[in-house]
């Protein structure tokens, strides 16, 4: 399958329909205390940056966003893929375009939250092949036995 991947705007409703199914996928696997969501509206605040997975007839299959928290600091948010397209690398594709965004930006670490019930075993798998590693709890999430922390560094750019 032929598959792009830009930064778009969350403001459309092909975005919106990928957030929503996120948001009901999520409900069944940790109470919702732990379940640390940006609507669409907070994913197009300055500091964020959403990148959209199309096919190749351009339907939105899947997301992820960037939201930068200064001094070098970038966290991957609302990372999904539809079901019907999960194990052909979208997230892949996705996380790949969001470390090399993070990159061009001068981030020098990023990090992620994510469930740690049953239900997120994909997600690990994506996060700990894309070298990610586990760490303590990160940013202002509160530790809890419902969240799994992720960190992975990155080689600053040289000057140019």
């Amino acid at each position: 399958m032929a598959v792009s991947v830009a930064i778009e705007t969350p403001l459309q409703d092909d975005v919106r329909s990928l957030v929503s199914d996120l948001n009901d996928h999520l409900l069944p696997l940790s109470p919702l205390e732990f379940q640390f969501k940006m609507t669409v509206e907070q994913m197009a605040d300055a500091d964020t940056t959403v990148l959209v997975a199309r096919d190749e007839t351009g339907q939105a299959i899947g997301c992820g966003a960037l939201k930068d928290h200064g001094d070098g600091v970038g966290e991957v948010k609302r990372m999904f893929t539809r079901p019907t397209v999960r194990g052909q690398r979208i997230g892949s594709a996705l996380l790949e375009a969001i470390t090399a965004l993070a990159s061009d930006k001068g981030m020098n670490r990023l990090v992620l939250e994510t469930g740690s019930t049953s239900g997120f075993e994909p997600a690990w798998r994506l996060y700990e092949r894309s070298g990610f590693t586990r760490c303590g709890a990160l940013l202002d999430y509160p530790d809890s036995e419902y969240s799994a922390f992720y960190e992975k560094r990155l080689a600053l750019a040289p000057a140019q």
